[in-house]
C-alpha cells in the first residue's frame, strides 16, 4: 500500500492549539480543492510514492512524538486512514489537517482532526461537509480563515446555525497578506463569537521560506 508524498520534515507547529511544539510533518500530495490563497500549491504534484512502512520509518528517524498529516488534502488518498493507524500504533500523537471536504468517521479515534471551514472568500465554500464539521469532538479543532468582514459574518452564522453542535476548539485567523490580524482581533472583541484567534507562527519565524517549515 503506497501513498504519494510531497515532503516529510521536522519543524515547529505553526498553527492550532499545538502551535510552538516541535512536530514532524507528513505532507501528502494531491488536492481536489483550489482555495484562492493556498500556500502549498507545490503539493498538487503527484509526489514520491512511498509505502506506509517507509513513511513510518522516516518519521521515526526524525525522533519527534508529534506528527501531523497534511497536504494538499491528505484524506483524498484512500490509504490515508491506514497510515494514520500505523502512526498511532507506533506511539505518535497524530494530527490530521484536512479541508473539511472529506468524512473522518473511518479515521483512528486516537488521531486529532484539524479541519477547515472554507469561507466564501476561499472560492471553495461549496466543498464544506457541514455534517462532518458539526460532529467534530472536543479534542478536534476547526480553523476559520477569513479574508474580509463578509467571511467573518458568514462564519459566525455557520457557528450559530449548522455548526452549533460542534465541540471542536474554534480557531480564527486572517488571510496572510490580505486582512490585518489586528482587524480580525477587533471584530472578535466586538462580536465575541466562539473561539480564539491564532497567528501562523511559521510565517513569523521563516517569512522568506515556503517549503519545509
Amino acid at each position: 500500500m503506497k501513498l504519494g508524498v510531497s515532503e516529510i520534515y521536522a519543524s515547529i507547529q505553526g498553527e492550532s492549539s499545538h502551535a510552538g511544539r516541535p512536530c514532524t510533518f507528513v505532507r501528502l500530495a494531491g488536492c481536489p480543492l483550489r482555495c484562492r490563497w493556498c500556500d502549498t500549491v507545490y503539493s498538487f504534484d503527484a509526489g514520491e510514492m512511498m509505502t506506509i512502512e517507509a513513511i513510518v520509518a522516516k518519521v521515526a528517524a526524525l525522533g519527534l512524538p508529534l506528527v501531523e498529516l497534511t497536504g494538499g488534502e491528505p484524506l483524498a488518498q484512500r490509504p490515508a486512514p491506514a497510515l494514520v493507524e500505523a502512526l498511532c500504533q507506533a506511539g505518535h500523537e497524530v494530527l490530521i489537517e484536512t479541508s473539511g471536504a472529506y468524512p473522518v468517521s473511518g479515521i483512528d479515534a486516537r488521531a486529532k482532526i484539524i479541519a477547515d471551514l472554507k469561507c466564501p472568500g476561499s472560492n471553495e465554500a461549496a466543498r464544506n461537509r457541514m455534517d462532518v464539521l458539526a460532529a467534530l469532538r472536543s479534542v478536534d479543532e476547526l480553523k476559520i480563515v477569513v479574508a474580509d468582514r463578509a467571511d467573518f459574518d458568514w462564519a459566525r452564522s455557520q457557528l450559530d446555525g449548522p455548526l452549533a453542535t460542534t465541540e471542536a476548539t474554534i480557531l480564527w485567523s486572517a488571510v496572510h497578506g490580505e486582512l490585518q490580524p489586528a482587524t480580525l482581533a477587533a471584530w472578535l472583541l466586538a462580536e465575541r463569537p466562539r473561539g480564539r484567534m491564532q497567528l501562523q507562527l511559521h510565517k513569523i519565524l521563516w517569512p522568506e521560506i515556503d517549503r519545509g517549515v
